[in-house]
């Protein structure tokens, strides 16, 4: 879909005419773009990296034409990582910036966060890593009008995970340390008790402020368990990581996502990160064309190989490009109808339609790591 996209964008932008209202202006040549993410802050690693995705997705676009004949701008801030700062980020774009469409947050307590506020600007907001169950429908089962996500949901990948460790690793007895402060963690740590048929022999918690997890490990040292299930962000499981490793704890360890990012290896180092198995949306192994395109120009860009995180921001801002493409006008309302109708979107982390959720309805990997590499990947359908 990509390069007939990209031809199709430079097509209509010789034949197209003046754009509607919306993020466009009258007498402008660009369509607004909004983008928050967590730059600095806790999780800034993730945030960076959907930032750079986005600008180079942005790049791409700009050079093959643009879309309705205008240039996709950029209207980004940093939400620091702060929900309170998402939230008032999320109503100067929607309500101030002129934007059609926005792209971010990366966590899923900072799209909540923006949920209300782009909800009453009619403003379509498209997360590209915000897993938990409740964003795109309430817990009244509602749909929520304006939310719509590139990821897989954390249901999905905590059953896959869970799913994986009894019928590839053969466990039977699994301990739980997880993060009891994160929205994303708990909705991971749901998934996978609901679905493991072994044991749970220990479930242990933390906050998102602990840095010393030697009293959680000595609890399990010696207990007898086959996996640790370990759902949390890198700032924590990486640390955990490190520490279990270098007390002597050996057993595979499984994380969701969050695993999926270069400063999990930086703060577990990378001969601590063996028998590691963790859900992701990206391999920088898949052979596929557009796939590889992809690594090599993020590199070429940025000096740096994308992650999962750059890779579902890059197929957000391709996302909303079909969406202006399909609705023929830069218009919240425009866009927000067609990406309720896009189907068969084939994007760098997968082909997928958007569900009457505001899902992806895609596959997840699971990949193996050993000695800090990629060792083997797994599809798992949904």
């Amino acid at each position: 879909m990509k390069k007939k996209l990209l031809l199709g964008l430079a097509a209509l932008s010789v034949f197209a005419t003046a754009c509607g209202a919306g993020g466009s202006t009258a007498d402008g040549d660009t369509i607004k773009l909004g983008a928050m993410f967590e730059k600095t802050g806790p999780v800034s690693a993730y945030g960076s990296a959907e930032s750079n995705g986005v600008k180079l997705a942005v790049k791409e676009i700009n050079e093959a034409g643009g879309v309705l004949g205008k240039q996709l701008e950029i209207v980004e801030y940093d939400t620091k990582s702060d929900n309170t700062e998402a939230t008032s980020i999320a109503t100067r774009l929607a309500t101030e910036d002129g934007v059609v469409a926005i792209v971010g947050p990366a966590t899923s307590g900072a799209v909540q966060a923006a949920t209300q506020p782009i909800t009453r600007a009619e403003v379509p907001l498209i997360t590209p890593s915000g897993t938990a169950d409740n964003l795109t429908v309430t817990e009244s089962g509602e749909v929520q009008p304006f939310v719509f996500r590139t990821s897989f949901q954390d249901s999905f990948q905590g059953v896959a995970l869970a799913n994986f460790a009894t019928e590839h690793l053969q466990s039977e007895k699994a301990v739980i340390i997880g993060d009891s402060s994160s929205d994303y963690a708990v909705g991971l740590t749901d998934a996978f008790k609901n679905t493991y048929e072994g044991e749970i022999v220990a479930e242990e918690y933390f906050t998102q402020d602990d840095t010393d997890f030697s009293a959680i490990l000595t609890k399990i040292q010696n207990q007898d368990f086959d996996v640790i299930y370990l759902p949390a962000y890198y700032e924590q499981a990486g640390l955990i990581l490190k520490q279990a490793r270098e007390m002597g704890i050996e057993q595979p360890i499984l994380g969701g996502d969050g695993f999926s990012n270069q400063a999990l290896l930086d703060l577990a180092g990378i001969e601590n990160v063996t028998d590691v198995y963790y859900s992701a949306h990206f391999s920088l192994e898949n052979e596929d064309e557009q796939v590889q395109t992809f690594i090599d120009n993020y590199t070429a860009e940025y000096d740096t190989a994308p992650d999962a995180f750059s890779a579902l921001a890059y197929d957000a801002v391709y996302l909303v490009a079909q969406a202006l493409e399909d609705g023929g006008e830069a218009t919240p309302e425009a866009v927000t109808a067609a990406l309720e109708s896009i189907t068969d979107f084939d994007g760098v982390t997968g082909t997928f339609s958007i569900d009457e959720n505001h899902n992806p309805i895609k596959s997840t990997l699971i990949i193996e790591v050993q000695e800090g590499k990629e060792a083997s990947t797994q599809e798992i359908q949904p």
